[in-house]
């Protein structure tokens, strides 16, 4: 069954969202506008989602698409997060308001499909049930090739009613050895170790191995009896297992893909390319353009917040970002002030970047680092 939420919540805050045009509003709105490649035809990354979701055991599972703007309570206290956990800070998530954010993973879906009035009727009835959920999610990150703020991720999770069976590591690991198998082929490799998610316990975490490295790819877990209690379905009477992983780092892993930029190309000799299971061969590797930033800020300076100005000003231009150094010196630059210096390199995967179209984005990179971030440039 395929079941679709829709929020008002959701369609009032984009609206109020589009309504505003500061910085911060910007950003949101393009991420909110950029393709959901899960769900794009042509993208690796919906081919990844087509072999998972054709996997024998998981036949019956539902099929639900929910927000991507979720209230703080759902996102987290739902899912047992901390009240320290390092997600629930806004300098790792994005805020549109104080209590709704840009969803971080797609297990929110959890929610949203306990409480259709057609999967109540079936818990009512003692009946097994489970359900995928996958689509963009959203996290303040560090600017490389492995990372963007928008990425995908999927979940799946199924629960049955303890009389009828008690899941334990093994189904954790059954069930991750069906996902590799169907990525990566009969003949993957892998191993299993401990891990831990606020949401299950026990959990693992699986490895494959690529070429005499082990690459974790894949996590799932026990799902906590806490968490089912607060969703509404009695831990005493109904366990499950849970899955989740995001979909970039399989396809690059399964393509030998080397920049996660990639995904987003609309050059046809990438996109030809853009196979599971097929090596990546780099079109060109056209030259980097390095621009060095220092500038002095006040302690509350929030590196993750200023990754997001160099993308919003940089876009996929922007290779990556190093920290070359940081330091404090009251003497020099004041009490609560440090300095930072930052390497920014410029590549186009596309194209042979010029000096002049660098230096019209590192102008405005250092206008706005003045302007945004009251800083002293040196």
């Amino acid at each position: 069954m395929n079941i679709e939420i829709n929020s008002p919540e959701e369609a009032n805050l984009i609206e109020k969202l589009n309504k505003k045009d500061d910085p911060d509003s910007r950003r949101l709105k393009r991420f909110l506008s950029m393709p959901d490649l899960s769900r794009t035809p042509e993208s690796p990354i919906h081919k990844l989602v087509q072999r998972i979701l054709r996997i024998e055991q998981f036949s019956d599972f539902d099929d639900i698409k929910v927000p991507e703007i979720v209230s703080t309570d759902i996102s987290f206290d739902l899912f047992d997060f901390p009240a320290d956990h390092p997600v629930r800070s806004k300098s790792h998530t994005y805020y549109p308001t104080e209590n709704y954010i840009l969803r971080t993973h797609t297990t929110v879906m959890w929610y949203y499909w306990l409480n259709q009035p057609e999967i109540k009727e079936k818990i009512k009835n003692k009946e097994s049930i489970g359900s995928f959920c996958y689509g963009k999610v959203y996290r303040k990150d560090e600017i490389d090739r492995n990372h963007m703020p928008v990425f995908h991720q999927m979940d799946g999770w199924y629960l049955i009613p303890r009389d009828k069976k008690i899941i334990d590591t093994q189904d954790l690991q059954n069930v991750l050895t069906a996902i590799a198998k169907a990525i990566f082929g009969f003949q993957i490799k892998y191993r299993f170790n401990e891990d831990k998610f606020p949401y299950t316990d026990p959990s693992l975490e699986m490895e494959i191995d690529k070429e005499d490295n082990w690459l974790e790819v894949v996590g799932a877990g026990v799902v906590k009896g806490s968490v089912l209690d607060k969703l509404g379905v009695d831990s005493s009477k109904y366990n499950g297992w849970a899955f989740g992983f995001g979909l970039e780092r399989l396809a690059m892993i399964s393509m030998d893909l080397p920049d996660i930029r990639l995904f987003w190309s609309e050059d046809g000799r990438v996109k030809r390319q853009l196979k599971l299971g097929n090596k990546f061969v780099p079109v060109s590797k056209y030259p980097p353009i390095i621009r060095d930033i220092s500038f002095v800020v006040a302690k509350d300076f929030v590196p993750n917040n200023y990754f997001d100005l160099i993308r919003d000003l940089g876009g996929v231009l922007v290779e990556e970002v190093k920290l070359l150094d940081k330091y404090e010196e009251p003497a020099k630059f004041g009490k609560g002030r440090i300095s930072y210096t930052y390497r920014i390199i410029y590549r186009s995967n596309e194209k042979t970047l010029f000096s002049s179209e660098v230096d019209s984005i590192q102008n405005e990179i250092y206008r706005q680092t003045a302007e945004q971030f009251k800083a002293e440039l040196r």
